[in-house]
């Protein structure tokens, strides 16, 4: 196959923003190249993959696209394009973030950053330096059940908020291999920097810096390599305790949220349906479909004094989700120079926590994390 297949003209200057997107993987396909070609204002201009059926799959499900087979052949043409996307392993994330903006592009990076929060600063200054937007996609701030907490902690609905509860817990025995599951320091894999990545910046969003964490994390399932179930207590400098778990292993799914204030709580249960709507191939703007939208019988409940099993509480709409929102605010912060939806800064302070996590787990003590100015 040639190093570049199905070439489009260039866009004319006050066309849509053209995005070059690295790695086509499952945050490649299912996600970023999806919520880009649904944004106004962008177009999804090349995509790099060295699979070959990957390749094949992009040119079909995206027509106009160019597919090349190397990051390089995309950053070669960084002067005919306005943004770069990376969706490959989290171990390229700092290279090749590294070599885009100093070539002059754009930058939107897939969670996590980096490894450690030294270098996603190290990267913050460069785009500072250099001018240049460098947003991390933390589309879980866009969770439909994520946003309906948010909104009642603002509204007061729960009172001062005490303990923050938050589960990414999946059932998968079996490993499935590959980098994300390696043992190797330098593939960054495991659900503490995956889903904990998630998990933590919410917390973050929510209740702003955290003063001390503790953890713990364990290789369960024969032959995994790296940690599959991780639990972690935030403290946060505002006095909220944050109870964050990540696992493959758990037979018996806990709550998605419990949040407690001092007037009541809030649990849900399930997950936002928009990863499972992206992965059946439904697209933002398709006729017909309600977005983000769960039925009646999956949203939370609100109350005090009752279990939600049990039918105690208020059914609470759940705000419908809205990923989309992630790509609009970047074509926004491109085209205007506004704050990205996500900044560097804020993905080096989830990264402290996550490197102070660790640190906890290999010690079995608290970490406390140094206030910044």
């Amino acid at each position: 196959m040639s190093e570049m297949s199905d070439p489009t003209g260039t866009a004319a200057p006050h066309g849509p923003l053209r995005v070059g997107l690295i790695g086509y993987g499952l945050a490649g396909s299912v996600f970023h190249a999806p919520l880009i070609a649904a944004t106004e204002g962008l177009r999804l201009d090349t995509v790099s993959t060295s699979d070959p059926e990957r390749q094949a799959q992009a040119r079909a499900e995206h027509p106009q696209v160019r597919t090349v087979e190397t990051s390089q052949a995309v950053l070669d043409r960084a002067a005919d394009l306005d943004l770069l996307v990376l969706a490959s392993p989290n171990k390229t994330h700092v290279p090749l973030a590294t070599a885009a903006l100093e070539a002059g592009l754009p930058v939107v990076v897939d969670k996590p950053l980096a490894a450690t929060a030294a270098e996603a600063e190290k990267l913050a200054a460069l785009a500072d330096d250099r001018g240049l937007l460098l947003s991390v996609f933390q589309n879980r701030r866009w969770d439909n059940d994520f946003r309906t907490v948010r909104k009642l902690i603002e509204e007061g609905t729960l009172g001062d908020i005490q303990r923050f509860e938050s589960r990414f817990e999946r059932w998968r025995p079996q490993p499935k291999g590959g980098w994300r599951e390696s043992g190797d320091p330098a593939e960054i894999g495991g659900l503490l920097y995956d889903l904990g990545s998630h998990l933590v910046d919410q917390a973050l969003t929510l209740f702003g810096p955290v003063v001390s964490v503790y953890a713990e994390s364990d290789v369960r399932r024969p032959g995994a390599a790296a940690d599959d179930d991780t639990f972690l207590a935030l403290t946060h400098a505002g006095g909220v305790r944050s109870h964050l778990w990540v696992s493959a292993t758990t037979a018996m799914l806990g709550p998605r949220f419990r949040v407690l204030g001092s007037r009541a709580g809030y649990v849900k249960h399930g997950l936002d349906p928009q990863e499972a709507a992206l992965r059946e191939g439904l697209r933002p703007g398709t006729e017909g479909v309600e977005w983000g939208v769960e039925p009646e019988s999956r949203w939370g409940r609100l109350g005090a004094g009752a279990s939600p099993r049990a039918g105690g509480g208020e059914p609470v709409p759940t705000l419908p989700g809205d990923y989309p929102a992630y790509y609009a605010a970047i074509a926004q912060a491109l085209l205007t120079g506004s704050r990205p939806p996500v900044t560097a800064t804020e993905a080096a302070a989830a990264l402290r926590v996550l490197e102070a996590a660790k640190l906890s787990a290999a010690e079995g003590r608290t970490v406390r994390i140094e206030a910044r100015g």
